[in-house]
């Protein structure tokens, strides 16, 4: 019983160092190796927008980000502006101690005046410490051994040989989105231009579009990621702070598109950031690997390519009718995109606003029509080379009819679509 006592003595007194030196470390900006006295005990998260204990920040997900020659761990998070918190990354070494180091905080330069706005946290660590989970904490010590982590992503970095040629990042799908024709139809032009998946950010929709999303994802061609933003924020209907409100721009789409950059870095050749309710179209080429051949052959310094936005009114109809008497749509909620083929001009005062096919290994931090910061070349193509066909309310809502270009690009796909809808629905 003696020995017993004495055993549990000294268990109890190591306990207490081993907490010491944890508070002494955490007290430290910087440390230059990992703390053996306390040993890590991996917990991975499963949410995807994680708050940072003790602040008013959040974290969504960890990269490993060496493209500037630095060992570096990028943390894409949720930043309140106005709070002047010291954030320190926490990683749990492969021999399970932990090791900390101090985050460089690079806010994004596009928050529209919202008190919270996408931010990389860039974390350096020791090359032995071969980490492979990382978390992050404010100022007040708060990490122990059974410690919630992010799984750090992009470990394995090829340049080549990519699952995939083009996948769609869909940054937003909220409220009760209930436009179904259209997003099925969308989806099976993207199938004939080459896409092979389309990644979503979910935090609501319709029970339909719900059942299609499924029907997607069974078939292998979309991924959902949940985007549960409205959980914890009061995210922006808009992207005006001063005319929408909220605390976050746009249900946090900035973060979403940096995010699906980030996830598709060494999975996919090319990245196309564009909304739902859009098509990125070739208009010199049958699909978009011609098309990106020919872009990049012509623009090898290139990563960023800028595609002009063109608005196809949805209250205009064609007045053939060739696609208005489909009865297997009747009964399907949403604009069926091949009624509307009739373009708004050009406004020589008005700059076009573009969506980007990019190269996403050149990319660094981006905002929704254009990148903020990138390695490499932008190139803006030109319109009759490709544009975004996108049905929507118009814009030039004054123009009468025969103002309107008729365009019938996707008329170019009908037939199998067509096809390709009926099955689905």
């Amino acid at each position: 019983m003696g020995k017993i006592k004495t055993l549990s003595l000294l268990f109890i007194v190591a306990t207490a160092l081993g907490s010491i030196l944890l508070i002494q470390q955490k007290t430290n900006k910087t440390s230059s190796q990992p703390e053996p006295a306390v040993m890590c005990h991996v917990i991975s998260l499963k949410e995807t927008i994680t708050p940072v204990l003790g602040t008013k920040h959040f974290v969504v997900a960890a990269y490993a980000d060496n493209r500037d020659g630095r060992r570096r761990t990028r943390i894409i998070g949720i930043i309140n502006r106005n709070s002047a918190d010291k954030l320190q990354c926490v990683f749990c070494c492969r021999n399970r101690t932990f090791f900390y180091t101090t985050a460089e905080v690079q806010q994004h330069s596009d928050h529209f005046g919202f008190p919270y706005v996408t931010t990389d946290l860039l974390c350096e660590t020791a090359p032995e410490c071969k980490s492979s989970h990382v978390m992050v904490h404010g100022p007040s010590p708060s990490v122990d051994n059974a410690a919630r982590f992010l799984s750090i992503q992009n470990t394995h970095q090829q340049e080549e040989q990519f699952p995939y040629e083009f996948t769609v990042c869909i940054s937003n799908l909220f409220g009760t989105y209930n436009n179904v024709l259209q997003f099925i139809q969308t989806l099976e032009v993207y199938k004939i231009l080459g896409i092979q998946k389309v990644m979503i950010y979910r935090t609501n929709c319709s029970q339909t579009l719900d059942k299609v999303l499924s029907y997607y994802k069974e078939e292998g061609l979309v991924e959902i990621i949940p985007w549960p933003i409205t959980t914890v924020l009061n995210p922006s209907h808009g992207w005006n702070y001063a005319e929408h409100k909220g605390e976050l721009h746009y249900y946090g789409q900035l973060t979403t598109l940096n995010d699906c950059i980030y996830r598709n870095m060494y999975t996919s050749k090319y990245v196309l950031l564009n909304d739902i309710d859009e098509i990125i179209a070739p208009y010199k080429h049958r699909d978009l690997h011609q098309l990106m051949e020919h872009l990049s052959s012509q623009n090898p310094k290139a990563g960023v390519f800028l595609i002009e936005n063109h608005i196809y009114p949805k209250n205009v109809f064609d007045e053939s009718g060739r696609f208005s008497h489909q009865a297997e749509w009747k009964n399907v909620p949403g604009i069926n995109i091949f009624e509307h083929v009739h373009r708004e001009p050009d406004r020589k005062e008005v700059y076009n606003p573009t969506k980007m096919i990019v190269n996403p290994r050149t990319v660094e931090q981006t905002s929704v029509h254009s990148v903020l910061k990138h390695y490499g070349e932008i190139y803006r193509v030109p319109p009759d080379v490709s544009k975004i066909v996108h049905v929507r309310v118009p814009l030039q809502g004054q123009l009468s009819k025969e103002a309107l270009i008729r365009d019938t690009k996707l008329w170019e796909y009908a037939d199998q679509v067509v096809k390709n809808t009926n099955e689905v629905i």
